[in-house]
């Protein structure tokens, strides 16, 4: 499929309350059937971003697992976000990637939010995930991964076509949101999707959204504003496509690091 059917649902978010929140988005969500190819949802959809020792993550599979699997079926399209998990003993702040057919794919987050002590009530995730959906690749991510450019770099071992992330992005700091969207979009050349959460959590947070759709020349094609909803839009391979074959930067990236003893003598 050339085309594919975006919905970027921003909301508010209860605090730690999974069934709550769940229905919420439920009713967002059910609209959307025939008219979306892929649901987006906010980071920690069901509990808000919570880190602190009482925070309440439910057992993988889990009821949060099941019932994307459900909405996935019934609105017949892919459907993804994040929640706080545990397995084996391990919390995990995973990305769930759900198709029509009930396949669950998941990604466990990198890059941990240490400013909230996400890295010491947490495990981070050793590797991607890569998707193939309706003939798109797709890079899921989380949150803070956005601002670690290597985690999410375009390779011809690593292909993608559509770089997503699933956020809390706090309102202090929307200007590095919507900044570092447009960046991954240009240097990947690729569309890039940031979906982010409105109102306030329990750590007195404040967010306001700006959920996007950036092109692969960084223009936001679609800008959610601060408005609560399910926010469309359709997006085309071809523009990836021929934007790569136009102009392929991509061909020259680094694909090596450079160390100490790799480094020209002064």
């Amino acid at each position: 499929m050339e085309n594919l059917r975006l919905a970027l649902v921003q909301t508010d978010l209860a605090w730690q309350a999974a069934a709550h929140n769940r229905e919420l988005l439920t009713q967002l969500i059910r609209p959307l059937k025939g008219l979306a190819d892929l649901i987006v949802l906010p980071e920690m959809f069901t509990s808000a971003f919570v880190t602190g020792s009482g925070a309440l993550a439910e057992e993988h599979p889990g009821p949060t697992l099941v019932w994307m699997q459900q909405q996935a079926q019934e609105l017949q399209a892919a459907i993804t976000g994040s929640a706080a998990v545990t397995e084996n003993g391990q919390r995990f702040n995973r990305l769930y990637f759900v198709t029509p057919d009930g396949v669950a794919r998941y990604y466990d987050k990198r890059h941990l939010f240490r400013m909230l002590d996400e890295h010491k009530r947490y495990g981070a995730g050793q590797s991607k995930l890569l998707v193939e959906w309706q003939g798109w690749r797709i890079l899921p991510l989380v949150c803070y991964d956005l601002r670690f450019p290597v985690w999410s770099r375009y390779t011809e071992s690593e292909p993608y076509d559509l770089l997503l992330y699933v956020a809390n992005w706090p309102a202090s700091r929307t200007s590095h949101w919507r900044t570092l969207l447009q960046a991954r979009a240009i240097e990947n050349q690729c569309y890039v999707i940031g979906v982010n959460r409105i109102g306030r959590d329990g750590n007195d947070l404040d967010y306001d959204g700006h959920s996007a759709v950036v092109n692969p020349q960084g223009e936001e094609v679609l800008q959610a504003g601060t408005a609560a909803g399910a926010h469309q839009c359709t997006i085309a391979l071809a523009t990836v496509q021929q934007w790569r074959q136009r102009f392929p930067a991509w061909m020259d990236a680094d694909s090596f690091q450079l160390t100490q003893d790799d480094a020209p003598a002064a």
